[in-house]
């Protein structure tokens, strides 16, 4: 079904150890609106959708994957150099205490992540509304880290996965047009 290439769907470059931004992109990585609960809400959610937006939902849900990958890049790079001081000035010394440099699934305030962060109502619409709602959180989100750094490497990278956000929703939008046109025409889902 897939097909793995052994690089980054973009390219990501970090100009200095920053244990304090990569604290934030961890909201990314672990966060309820973050790329690892994108990824499992739309691949869970295309089992109880109409055949006409499957392919979108699996589209999208595995791009969410590439992204999660990006933002583990990220954290691992801005950290790599990082003391175990910096850790904790950055506000990862929990962290640091409990999963060295390597990652795990929590958000930016250090919460676990739950499956209770994705979203299935089992109504295709209400659904595909979530995941606009989603994007746009994301959306948000990252443009929040953009304006806390001043690394332009970094920036770029950011400055793809927001535009990647907005791709999507304008995508889950189309297909709510395309479910309420197919609800009108059979009446049943």
């Amino acid at each position: 079904m897939w097909i793995y290439e052994k690089k980054l769907q973009y390219p990501v470059r970090v100009s200095k150890c920053d244990p304090r931004l990569a604290k934030m992109l961890i909201e990314q990585y672990g966060g309820a609106d973050g790329e690892l609960s994108a990824a499992l809400r739309y691949l869970n959610q295309r089992y109880s959708i109409p055949d006409k937006v499957i392919g979108l939902l699996t589209d999208i849900g595995t791009e969410e994957f590439a992204h999660l990958e990006m933002i583990a890049t990220m954290v691992y790079k801005l950290t790599k150099d990082a003391t175990p001081e910096q850790l904790r000035e950055a506000g990862l010394g929990d962290h640091y205490v409990n999963h060295g440099y390597s990652l795990f699934y929590h958000d930016a305030a250090g919460n676990p992540w739950t499956a209770a962060y994705i979203a299935s109502k089992g109504d295709p619409i209400a659904d595909l509304y979530e995941d606009i709602a989603a994007e746009e959180k994301a959306r948000a989100t990252y443009q929040w880290i953009i304006d806390n750094t001043d690394d332009p490497d970094i920036k770029d990278s950011l400055r793809f996965l927001r535009e990647r956000e907005v791709i999507h929703s304008l995508r889950f939008r189309e297909a709510v047009e395309i479910l309420k046109e197919y609800q009108g025409s059979k009446k049943v889902f």
